[in-house]
């Protein structure tokens, strides 16, 4: 980042700005000629709305990395008439739903066996594809939990492709698991090599955890500033869905394993608020709707959403609560045997209307700074809904009652304490309902609970605190989190922040250049210290790292911060012992003018371990 005012140092500014300067380095590695044709089209029709993968058509360019062994299931996993593979999604011990879409009108053909022959256990569904641009879903049920299933999906074209995922196991069973997460991925960076590696991770499971589009940025087959239409946010899903290079990497992870889907912003619009007023944010305030997730907008990118994975399409009913009543519910509650309970949340659609932010001199002004985080501490004010934060203490309560070791709470932005420079987009911005939350998890003794989030575009392990009102103590809990950085947004935060430290001039001389010829890790090192010093000392909230009185830390390796790569995080429990590990993979972080200048060399990169935490669960 290089256009920073000189002006105080300003966590938020900097914070707001790396979307900003993404969208720049994107916009000036397009020719002139072509950027300004294809947004000239755009308003020439009101809408742009280009054919599928209009620049995906890469294999014959640059064949020489389909020859690494390593990147062969990714240039096997789409067909020519499944151009976006097939998944399979939303497990439970009875049930999935697999996905497929197919570019040729016809009956689509979905088998499913215990091995990979097809022949134990064979049966058959089908579905009708009618539109080339709309996928086509089926429901799987009647399966026998902690069983691992095979499936062939074949569209009228003769395509086929096969996949596989895993039911969980029934509470009681102790057999282990392993799932990844990640987020935030543009569809100009595909396809997406950071998460290589996921492919032989045999996981149980992989939560799209947000930012699956940026529905809100150009891209290569959506050069519009903003979808509007289904069409619109169609062609975003399919871009990030298709091949670049001859390679689909999200196409091979997901036939190797069943995926949960969430939102979090881009799937829509910015930072958008979904239980606010529609009038109260210009890009709804024309539409007659009385709150944001009521609108034209919204219900368009919901849509293509759903359409897009392979979810159920559920809504809440019965809630007396005209936010939440007839509006999607992406809220699911899973077990997976006595080894973990996984509650996936939607942040965004029920929330109330984001704060103006604060300014950087009176964000570290207490007299200015506390009369502003009252207002996050205004009753009444929530992030997920009522009936959503009733649901997840239900199911935490059930789960902690039924003996399941590990609670893993799925939320698109981080938990833990930032302060008042961007706490207003967090749950910080909603604290009552925080740490309402919070001391339900303490009092009602739940253990074992971890807190996994993304949108930061970086990794950062801490505790979780609360306040019990603005400018109170920090009371801790037994919690902690893990943020898991992007898999394709460049810059990542951690290396934005740090270049805008440097700007500032928090960062220089020797000090600068030590950095700039650092490696990963010491890059990551001077990172954690600003991010300490300037955000959370100067706060009052802990610093990065783990309270080893509170969590059963056996090892740690890395630091506590990885910001300066793209990647995905593994959690495995291990069967005998529930001895979690917790690893985050990545590869340097790459800008969308190197993968068009070198697609060779940045395929070429393998993730590699950047952190690495063991902990053991508290009886």
């Amino acid at each position: 980042m290089t256009d920073f005012d000189s002006k105080p140092f300003s966590y938020s500014l900097l914070w707001e700005r790396i979307e900003q300067e993404a969208l720049l380095r994107f916009t000036r590695a397009m020719s002139r000629r072509d950027f300004l044709k294809a947004l000239g089209a755009g308003a020439a029709v009101g809408a742009f709305t280009p054919t599928f993968s209009a620049h995906a058509s890469t294999r014959a360019a640059v064949p020489s990395h389909r020859l690494l062994p390593r990147l062969q299931r990714a240039a096997q996993a789409f067909a020519p008439s499944l151009p976006n593979g097939i998944a399979a999604g939303d497990v439970t011990q009875t049930s999935a739903v697999l996905w497929a879409r197919s570019t040729i009108p016809g009956t689509v053909v979905f088998e499913i066996a215990e091995d990979d022959a097809f022949s134990v256990g064979l049966r058959t569904l089908t579905a009708e594809a009618v539109d080339p641009t709309l996928p086509v879903k089926v429901d799987a049920v009647d399966l026998a939990a902690g069983t691992r299933y095979h499936y062939r999906v074949t569209t009228a074209a003769g395509d086929s492709l096969a996949g596989r995922f895993s039911t969980p196991a029934e509470v009681g069973a102790r057999r282990g698991l392993r799932f990844g997460v990640s987020g935030d991925w543009r569809g100009e960076l595909r396809p997406y090599v950071a998460i290589a590696n996921a492919l032989d991770a045999d996981l149980d499971f992989f939560v799209q955890h947000g930012d699956t589009i940026y529905a809100d940025f150009p891209s290569l087959d959506f050069p519009g500033s903003q979808a509007r239409t289904v069409a619109d946010y169609r062609i975003k899903h399919g871009e990030v869905y298709s091949e670049r290079y001859g390679l689909n990497f999200w196409a091979a992870l997901r036939a190797s394993t069943a995926v949960f889907a969430t939102i979090d912003d881009h799937e829509v619009a910015n930072d958008f608020a979904g239980g606010a007023p529609a009038q109260s944010d210009p890009r709804f305030a024309g539409d007659p709707a009385a709150r944001i997730n009521q609108t034209a907008l919204y219900r368009s990118g919901l849509q293509a959403f759903q359409e897009y994975n392979p979810i159920r399409a559920v809504t809440y009913s019965g809630t007396n609560d005209d936010r939440m009543e007839d509006r999607p519910k992406l809220y699911r509650a899973s077990t997976f045997g006595s080894d973990a309970a996984v509650f996936v949340l939607d942040t965004r659609s029920f929330r109330d209307d984001n704060f103006d932010s604060i300014s950087p001199i009176d964000g570290l002004n207490p007299l200015r700074a506390i009369p502003y985080r009252r207002q996050f501490f205004e009753p009444g004010r929530t992030l997920v809904g009522q009936t959503q934060l009733d649901d997840l203490k239900r199911d935490l309560l059930a789960a902690q009652s039924a003996g399941v070791t590990w609670k893993f709470i799925l939320i698109p932005e981080p938990m833990q304490n930032m302060g008042v420079f961007g706490g207003n987009d967090r749950w910080e911005g909603a604290a009552l309902e925080r740490a309402d939350l919070l001391r339900f998890i303490e009092e009602r003794s739940i253990r074992n609970v971890v807190f996994v989030s993304a949108d930061v575009h970086t990794t950062f392990i801490n505790n979780i605190t609360y306040q019990a009102e603005a400018g109170g103590e920090n009371i801790p809990t037994g919690a902690f989190e893990i943020s898991t950085g992007s898999v394709a947004f460049y810059p990542p935060t951690g290396q934005a922040l740090v270049e805008g430290a440097m700007d500032f001039g928090l960062l220089g001389g020797e000090a600068a250049e030590a950095y700039r010829a650092a490696d990963i890790r010491g890059k990551d090192e001077v990172l954690e210290s600003l991010f300490n010093t300037f955000v959370l000392t100067l706060q009052g909230y802990d610093t990065l790292g783990l309270d080893a009185e509170r969590v059963r830390v056996v090892s740690v390796e890395g630091t506590n911060v990885v910001g300066h790569t793209f990647g995905w995080t593994r959690f495995e429990i291990a069967p005998e012992t529930a001895r979690l590990t917790i690893t985050t993979y990545g590869v340097p972080a790459y800008s969308f003018e190197r993968l068009q200048e070198n697609p060779d060399a940045v395929l070429a990169l393998e993730p590699a371990v950047r952190s690495r935490l063991v902990i053991d669960p508290k009886e």
